[in-house]
């Protein structure tokens, strides 16, 4: 029998991520790499770990093996302990009958045993896409202080960006007494952060309820708040301030990414009382030539640099030779860079080899077309002298 704990974490993160092409098409979104040497499920994990949450479930599904290797047991987060620890939760067969994860709410009822062997008050359900830094246990504080029976963090968004998100109508005491999955026409800019703490008794039975439910999409966006709200449960949101961007899309991962470099923007990865954990492995100090030029940038261990960097972020072991220009560029780890290549306004995956004189994406005031972030995926070549145009992704192992 488990120790009994006050409140389990369970992280969401079996997204096939489709929105992020060719970035996801070998690997799970939260284990694409962001911000020089982290995953985007750091972000979570590691407010797990710094709210004093010791005990995870991470839900997998979707090309799970590079995430589930990258967790392993849980070491850099502080969860490789005896009494809870981080578990990867993938779908299973029971005998005869088992499915996929048919939607947010049937991947926690598929693993209602694993939450009940802790017998929690309380059950924290996350996303293992976003990159925010929040204190967990501040809002289970306000959860038992509003006595709710579900609490869900929320925004303020610009109300002409709220119909791209799941709105909380409130009020005055941030009681919900409506919830709108991204209207026409909102009422509010209260946006919902995917973070939800519920009373678990009170979940199981809407869990349990909403699978018996042969119409429902079994999520809990479209049906489990709902249902909650239409029974009159307590339901409250709890205001959050702080960074917070969701990264499923090309263009936003690649702002988050900027942000990094921004100073105006309050997303501190150096701040000693709030650490954002990584797994991420020894390698040499990096090495700036006596030609480079470099303005801006966030360089990571391992890499050589000769050329020059401009509002870029390099991950580990990155060479970029001399003569090179990198402009608002995110290059992943191992990625060689040629001579006189030119990488602007990119994503360049890992293990990607860009040879002398090619040409990656371009600035949006040099280009008239349907401009966007160019990316080249995972293992891609680029042939010296080729041109990748803005927009343009080129599939990993590709040869252009």
């Amino acid at each position: 029998m488990a120790d009994n704990k006050e409140m389990v974490a369970m992280l969401l993160a079996g997204g096939q991520g489709s929105r992020l092409y060719v970035l996801t098409s070998e690997r799970a979104k939260p284990a694409v790499p962001f911000g020089g040497k982290y995953r985007i499920i750091d972000f979570t994990l590691s407010n797990c770990a710094n709210s004093g949450i010791d005990t995870v479930g991470v839900l997998t599904q979707y090309r799970p093996l590079e995430l589930n290797t990258y967790i392993g047991n849980g070491q850099p987060w502080d969860f490789d302990r005896m009494s809870g620890g981080v578990h990867v939760l993938p779908p299973y067969h029971t005998g005869s009958t088992g499915t996929w994860y048919k939607g947010t709410a049937n991947a926690i009822y598929q693993n209602i045993n694993f939450i009940q062997q802790y017998n929690p008050e309380y059950v924290l359900v996350l996303s293992g896409d976003h990159v925010y830094k929040m204190d967990y246990d501040r809002m289970l504080t306000y959860h038992k202080e509003k006595n709710a029976d579900a609490t869900i963090a929320v925004m303020n968004v610009p109300i002409h960006e709220a119909s791209s998100y799941g709105i909380m109508n409130v009020n005055d005491d941030m009681s919900i007494y409506e919830f709108e999955e991204k209207p026409a026409n909102p009422r509010s800019n209260k946006a919902s952060m995917g973070v939800y703490i519920f009373n678990w008794d009170k979940l199981r039975a809407y869990l349990e309820q909403d699978e018996e439910n042969t119409e429902s999409a079994n999520d809990f966006g479209k049906n489990i708040i709902p249902n909650m709200l239409n029974n009159g449960e307590r339901m409250f949101a709890y205001g959050f301030d702080g960074y917070w961007k969701d990264v499923g899309t090309i263009d936003n991962l690649w702002e988050a990414n900027m942000d990094l470099l921004n100073p105006t923007i309050p997303l501190n990865l150096s701040d000693p009382l709030w650490r954002i954990y990584s797994r991420h492995g020894a390698t040499t100090p990096h090495y700036i030539g006596e030609q480079a030029s470099i303005k801006n940038s966030m360089i990571t261990e391992g890499c050589e640099v000769n050329g020059n960097l401009n509002y870029s972020v390099l991950f580990s072991n990155v060479e970029v030779r001399e003569g090179a220009n990198l402009d608002f560029a995110v290059v992943m780890k191992n990625v060689q860079i040629g001579k006189n290549a030119t990488v602007k306004y990119a994503i360049v995956a890992d293990d990607a080899i860009i040879e002398d004189g090619a040409i990656i994406g371009a600035a949006p005031e040099e280009y008239d077309g349907d401009w966007g972030i160019a990316v080249v995926g995972q293992g891609a070549i680029v042939r010296a002298g080729q041109v990748v145009m803005p927009k343009e992704m080129i599939a990993p192992k590709e040869v252009k």
